[in-house]
């Protein structure tokens, strides 16, 4: 049997610039406005090992469905969720395309049905950045199909072997 080679992954992490530089700061004398500090997207080593995903149980991020995303379509996962189980397998381009604001297509595996799961191909599926710095997987074509409703459990992770994003309806609401 072949050893499982780990995978190597960059933790990603907001560097904030503070303080103006010299040329900034004639910039805002200038202009007459204040300087507004920046932040950059960044890859650091991380001392910890990027978190396993146990394929008996893989479910890293588990939620109840909101009334808002039942309406919009979209599954929000919130800002650290995003930067330790996803970005962390993604590449810095990527990654900071994601934070400026530009929507990436994804694949979405629906494996609700373990004998028969469901792909979504990335035409309809986009992961994008909301303004409160969370992030929406927008995927209205899952919440049709699987009929989700506020209060259903779900769980997804971002499967680093096939590069897209794997949903499991856990348990399901009686109306």
């Amino acid at each position: 049997m072949a050893e499982e080679k780990p995978l190597i992954t960059m933790k990603k992490t907001f560097f904030y610039k503070f303080i103006p530089s010299k040329a900034e700061e004639e910039a805002c004398k200038t202009s007459n406005t204040e300087y507004i500090p920046t932040r950059k997207l960044i890859e650091i080593r991380d001392i910890y090992s990027a978190p396993k995903i146990d394929l008996k149980n893989p479910w890293q991020i588990k939620k109840r469905i909101t009334r808002d995303e039942v309406v919009f379509g979209k599954l929000v996962i919130p800002f650290f969720d995003t930067f330790e189980y996803i970005l962390r397998y993604w590449n810095l381009s990527k990654a900071k395309s994601l934070v400026n604001g530009v929507g990436i297509f994804v694949i979405l595996w629906d494996v609700t049905e373990e004998n028969d799961p469901k792909i979504y191909e990335s035409g309809s599926i986009c992961f994008e950045m909301m303004c409160n710095d969370d992030y929406s997987l927008l995927c209205m074509p899952l919440f049709n199909d699987r009929g989700l409703a506020v209060g259903n459990e779900i769980g997804i992770y971002w499967d680093p072997r096939c590069s897209s994003f794997m949903f499991k309806l856990l348990s399901q609401v009686r109306v």
